[in-house]
């Protein structure tokens, strides 16, 4: 039986990326993203329902975030669902989703990123996603979100 994990999301960030480096200093970066639905009620009043999304990025993918993504950029993020599990201290057990973000598209005009990102992470379309070919990148990398978009191509 075949199986299948993949979610699109358009969105705003909420909060400028967060980056850390985990072992062996490969990084993971982390933001919310907020994405809007709006409906029309029974009684025919607009509605908006917005649901907030935790996106993790890893390696070079998540180096390009946190260096050109700012809150309240629009983004184009493709990925999986991946739901962590622990128990604290007080032995209640806790749950959180992610979306593990296999490509990362910036969307919007040039003058929509803030001043303080270099003009090279501007894009006024969306940025092809990296295929692999492009020597300069290296080759694709593995699973865990680095089909990375070339920001200055």
């Amino acid at each position: 039986m075949a199986s299948l994990n993949k979610i699109l999301l358009i969105g705003n960030v909420g909060k400028d990326p967060e980056i850390r480096y985990v072992a062996e200093g490969v990084p993971v970066c982390k933001f919310p993203l907020a994405t809007t639905e709006r409906y029309t009620d029974k009684s025919g009043n607009q509605q908006e329902r917005t649901e907030w999304h935790n996106i993790v990025l890893w390696r070079k993918t998540a180096e390009i975030a946190n260096e050109y993504v700012r809150k309240g950029k629009q983004v184009y993020i493709e990925g999986k669902i991946s739901t962590n599990t622990w128990t604290d201290a007080e032995n209640q057990k806790h749950y959180r989703t992610e979306v593990v973000a296999r490509q990362l598209i910036l969307l919007g005009r040039r003058d929509d990123a803030p001043s303080s990102a270099p003009a090279a992470g501007r894009t006024e379309s969306p940025a092809k996603p990296r295929d692999g070919n492009d020597d300069e990148l290296g080759p694709p990398l593995d699973d865990y979100g680095d089909n990375i978009l070339n920001p200055s191509g």
